[in-house]
Parts: C-alpha cells; sequence; structure tokens
C-alpha cells in the first residue's frame, strides 16, 4: 500500500512554501489568549539576569537555591538538586541512590539516548524493555519478565508529558525489591492518579532544554527527591565529590545549574501550570479534527491521564492501514511548511552505541520508530497554525489517496 515511485514524487517540490510553522516555538515564551499572559515577561527574564549578573554569584547562586525549592515544591517532594543537565540528572541520581557498577537498570526500549547513556555514566548495565503500541509507554508486562538476579532499578520514562502508571510502578517495584528512578525529563507538572511526576519514585529526573514545558535558555537539570541522603548525595557529586570546603569524600564531576539559568526557570515555573492548560487545549483540538477527518491508519498515541497529561508532545501514529506511510506524511506537510518530526526514527536500544546492550527484540518499539510523527505544539501555536497543520494533514491523505487510486501509475 505505501510503495511510492519517483514518477510520483514531483509534486512534493512544486509550490512555494509558505509561512513555516515550527514543531516548538522556543522563542514564544509568553502570549496567549486563553491564559491572558503578558509579554512582561520577556522584561522578567532580563530583570533576572541582570540581577544574577549584579550579585555575580553565577554558579550555584542564590538564583539556584531558589529555583531548586520552588522545583522541588512544585513537584510536591522537598528536595530538589540543580545539575548541568538532563543526562548528569539520570547519572548522579542513580549513583546518589546507591546504584552500583554491573547492576541492571529497565528501562524502555524509545528511552532518550541521554537517558540510557545517564544509566551507563552512573556504572549500571541498561537492559531494554518494550513498550506498549498505543503510548509508547514502558510496557509493565514485558518489564517484569526482564527482571533478573541482578536487576537493582527501573527507570520509567514519562513520554512526551505522559506519565506510566504510578501503582502499577509501586507494586512491580514492591514485589521484586526495586528502586523506582523516575525519568521525568519530559513530564514537567505532569500527573497520574494522584501522584505528580518526581514524586513516584525514590528520585526522578528532570530536564530544562529549551523547547520542554519549562525550558531555560541553553542546558540544564535536575534531581527531585523526598531521600534527604540522596539530595546530599547528588549536590556531593554535582560538585567535585565535595562535603565541605576543601574536603572532597568521593569522587565526583562537575555539573552544576547555572545561576543564570535558575533565574529564567524562576520567572517562567509560576506560568507552567497555564501553559500546560493552553497544551491540553490544543491537544484536544488535534483530537477532535483527527475524529472529525475520519483518516484510516491515522490516530494520536492514546491519553490515559486525562488532564494529567502535559503534552510535552502531540504524537499521531501512521500505521500500515493509513494511505501515507510516515515519512512521507513528514515530506508533504514540510512542503507546505510545517515541520514535523519522527521522535523514535532509530530507537534508543538499536543505536550503535548500545549493541554491547542489545540481546533482546522490541517489536512493539520498532514498528513506532517508523510509524510515529509528532506535530506542531506550543503554548503560542495559534488556532490559525494549528487550522493550517490539520488541512494539510488532510490534504496529504486525499493526495496519496488519488495516488493509490486503481489505474494510477503509483496504484
Amino acid at each position: 500500500m505505501h510503495s511510492f515511485t519517483q514518477d510520483c514524487s514531483s509534486f512534493l517540490t512544486t509550490p512555494p512554501l509558505p509561512s513555516f510553522i515550527p514543531l516548538v516555538d522556543v522563542r514564544a515564551i509568553a502570549p496567549s489568549e486563553q491564559t491572558g499572559f503578558e509579554s512582561s515577561l520577556h522584561g522578567q527574564i532580563q530583570q533576572a539576569i541582570q540581577s544574577v549578573l549584579a550579585q555575580g554569584d553565577y554558579i550555584l547562586g542564590r538564583a539556584v537555591i531558589e529555583f531548586e525549592l520552588a522545583f522541588a515544591s512544585a513537584c510536591t517532594s522537598p528536595y530538589g538538586v540543580g545539575v548541568g543537565s538532563g543526562l548528569d540528572a539520570i547519572a548522579l541520581g542513580l549513583i546518589a541512590c546507591g546504584i552500583k557498577p554491573r547492576d541492571e537498570v529497565l528501562l524502555p526500549a524509545n528511552a532518550p539516548i541521554s537517558t540510557a547513556m545517564g544509566v551507563v555514566a552512573a556504572g549500571a548495565t541498561p537492559v531494554f524493555v518494550d513498550v506498549v503500541l498505543t503510548t509508547g509507554l514502558l510496557d509493565l508486562v514485558a518489564a517484569e519478565k526482564a527482571i533478573t538476579p541482578q536487576t537493582r532499578a527501573l527507570v520509567p520514562v514519562h513520554q512526551f508529558g505522559q506519565m506510566v502508571s504510578p501503582r502499577q510502578l509501586l507494586d512491580l517495584a514492591s514485589t521484586f525489591d526495586l528502586l523506582i528512578f523516575e525519568d521525568a525529563t519530559q513530564a514537567h507538572l505532569a500527573e497520574r492518579e494522584g501522584y505528580r511526576a518526581g514524586a513516584v519514585g525514590v528520585a526522578a529526573a528532570f530536564c530544562f532544554l529549551p523547547w520542554r514545558n519549562l525550558g531555560g535558555m541553553g542546558d540544564g537539570g535536575m534531581v527531585v527527591t523526598a531521600d534527604e541522603g540522596v539530595a546530599q548525595g547528588v549536590r556531593s557529586l554535582r560538585d567535585s565529590g565535595i562535603s565541605r570546603r576543601h574536603h572532597h569524600t568521593r569522587l565526583g564531576t562537575c555539573s552544576r545549574l547555572d545561576s543564570i539559568q535558575a533565574a529564567v526557570l524562576s520567572v517562567k515555573l509560576p506560568q507552567l501550570p497555564a501553559w500546560n492548560g493552553d497544551r491540553h487545549c490544543l491537544a484536544r483540538h488535534y483530537d477532535h479534527a483527527l475524529i472529525h477527518l475520519n483518516l484510516p491508519g491515522i490516530t494520536a498515541l492514546r491519553n490515559e491521564t486525562g488532564r494529567g497529561h502535559s503534552y510535552e508532545r502531540y504524537t499521531i501514529r501512521v500505521s500500515d492501514q493509513a494511505v501515507v506511510n510516515a515519512f512521507l506524511l513528514q515530506a508533504m506537510l514540510a512542503n507546505q511548511g510545517i515541520q514535523t518530526e519522527m521522535p523514535w526514527g532509530k530507537p534508543c536500544y538499536r543505536q550503535p552505541a548500545f549493541q554491547p546492550y542489545h540481546p533482546s527484540h522490541c517489536p512493539n518499539t520498532d514498528l513506532l520508530s517508523q510509524q510515529a510523527l509528532s506535530l506542531p505544539l506550543y503554548p503560542s501555536l495559534s488556532a490559525e497554525q494549528q487550522r493550517r497543520v490539520v488541512q494539510a494533514l488532510q490534504s496529504a491523505c486525499q493526495t496519496s489517496t488519488r495516488l493509490y487510486s486503481p489505474g494510477h501509475p503509483c496504484g
């Protein structure tokens, strides 16, 4: 059904590009009619940066301490420790939780590459587990089957803003005496079953890349935990293993959240609930549009958490029943000036760097890597821009239907 010859591909390059709609617009940090945000946020950020410059405490300064407390509180946890990146949050957090070399750590086969590298950086052995086809989340049945006497921890990835079931995670961890370390890098303020992302396991990793729901103006991460010992461990590890001035009790690294980034994030944090609300509203519009269009074989990844989904991304699945495959659909939307992304184009567990840890086959992960496509979604996406995305999606499917019709040279 998806055969497509070169003779039928010329239409991909003929029309002029309309105004560009990015997958995410990191420049637009404020205005939204639904929430009444003010463009003064730009001014507040400039003022926060100037404050750091005036104080001169650029590394682990007052802005970092204030943001750590505020963000941890937003996650319903008492401790937050800012680090240099999401990868470092995974690695240092796991070490502080007691993960030792050669301990096995279960994680989804479609995890972000930084998650798997964080596990390896902690000295542990990543064990890749397949995912649920309808959601892209870790398959806990498959995870249970992968447990061995060496399994020490479980790293669920709350993909695209949707949490893995906390109750099922806690049941599995309790049954097999496993440590839960959440990868919440894509799930700022996500909720499920009465838990907020970051408050399910012993600790959790967050990331503040510019395109996250809460994004800085550079790199940054945080470990959130209710365990004071874990928090103290990460504080030591991030700062060269220091316990007090000129006294280093362990081998650490240099991974500290910059004061300027913390200041920027502190300005944005109060807006995050409203921004997540905007994302949820836009996702519902996409959902309704897909139902109305009734495009065979094209469905959204299932939302199992309702309002608790923070929609870091909105991702559709283009199955074999569709008239077009995800690769071609991406190209056709790009031709209309709409940027999309195949988020799992080459899943983590199939990356060359992880071949030593690739003993098993994960069919659902492989299928999603060929079928998943993320559409533009961010709080400042206008109704007109979203209509353009939906219309382009409909047009692409109609064009493909004509191309595959009986008697057509591509049919």
